[in-house]
């Protein structure tokens, strides 16, 4: 009887993985450029001993600016021109962490951003990142165009993502030595990678990302609250700096928001003219 139900019980376990070898035949897929830079981006950022810090800032004057615009800038381009207005004056925000030729932190002179771009190409769904290039001295409806830009023209206009496309197209052996490069040399970082980036799911729902790039600093933020506060989080490379300085920023980044942004979405970008003594 023993060995009856022993043998039935390997028959059923036979049947059963068989059954699933069955189930679990899928189809395979070739990895698309973009999805091929998502690999790639990720395995650059797998060595960055990244820490978050993450605080809600009250924006009402913000709110009250934009509510008032004829036509607002999105949140994005607010806060690339606000973490870049900020870094103006916080030199530690443009630095980053070079390896080449020996381990090193690297001032850049100006701030670069890299803001991710959700696209669909060839009918999938994928993020690319936009490059601004002193964001602090461009005007907010600039900032703001070259991210709508980025999110509409084809991929060719735009001279970040055909420089990046035209990488990652190369074999993997020379895309190694393309990463190592931009990655490791204090000057390359500003040109590839930036100083900083933007990245944000909020125009999907909403909620708090932690993001993963090169670094050395990453700026998320989610949905407005019903209390005129959003919540950011600021992620960076400890190597580059701690938290103390971070909280700092965090506080300035309210300021900077709420003063010199809404002043500009209040001025529309022009600046004011002076009365004319007679």
């Amino acid at each position: 009887m023993l060995k009856g139900r022993a043998g039935d019980a390997l028959v059923a376990h036979i049947f059963i993985r068989g059954d699933r070898k069955r189930a679990m035949r899928g189809t395979p897929k070739t990895i698309s450029l973009p999805r091929r830079l998502i690999c790639d981006l990720m395995r650059a950022s797998m060595d960055v001993p990244f820490v978050s810090l993450s605080r809600s800032l009250n924006i009402r004057p913000l709110l009250e600016a934009r509510a008032g615009a004829m036509a607002p800038a999105g949140w994005a381009a607010m806060f690339v021109k606000a973490f870049a207005i900020v870094a103006r004056d916080e030199p530690v925000l443009r630095t980053v962490y070079a390896k080449w030729p020996w381990p090193s932190l690297y001032e850049l002179p100006k701030s670069v951003a890299l803001v991710a771009i959700a696209r669909v190409e060839g009918g999938e769904e994928c993020v690319m990142p936009q490059r601004i290039a002193a964001p602090e001295a461009m005007t907010l409806a600039a900032v703001d165009t070259e991210i709508r830009r980025a999110k509409t023209a084809p991929i060719d206009d735009v001279p970040m993502f055909r420089k990046i496309m035209r990488a990652t197209r190369l074999p993997l052996p020379l895309r190694r030595l393309f990463w190592a490069v931009g990655l490791n040399f204090g000057r390359q970082r500003g040109n590839w990678f930036g100083s900083f980036a933007v990245s944000s799911v909020a125009a999907y729902g909403g909620g708090e990302l932690h993001p993963i790039t090169p670094g050395p600093f990453i700026v998320s933020y989610g949905m407005v609250e019903p209390d005129q506060t959003i919540h950011v989080v600021i992620r960076w490379d400890h190597r580059v700096t701690d938290a103390a300085p971070i909280a700092r920023v965090l506080t300035r980044l309210e300021q900077v928001l709420n003063t010199e942004i809404a002043a500009e979405l209040r001025t529309g970008g022009l600046k004011p003219i002076r009365a004319v003594r007679t």
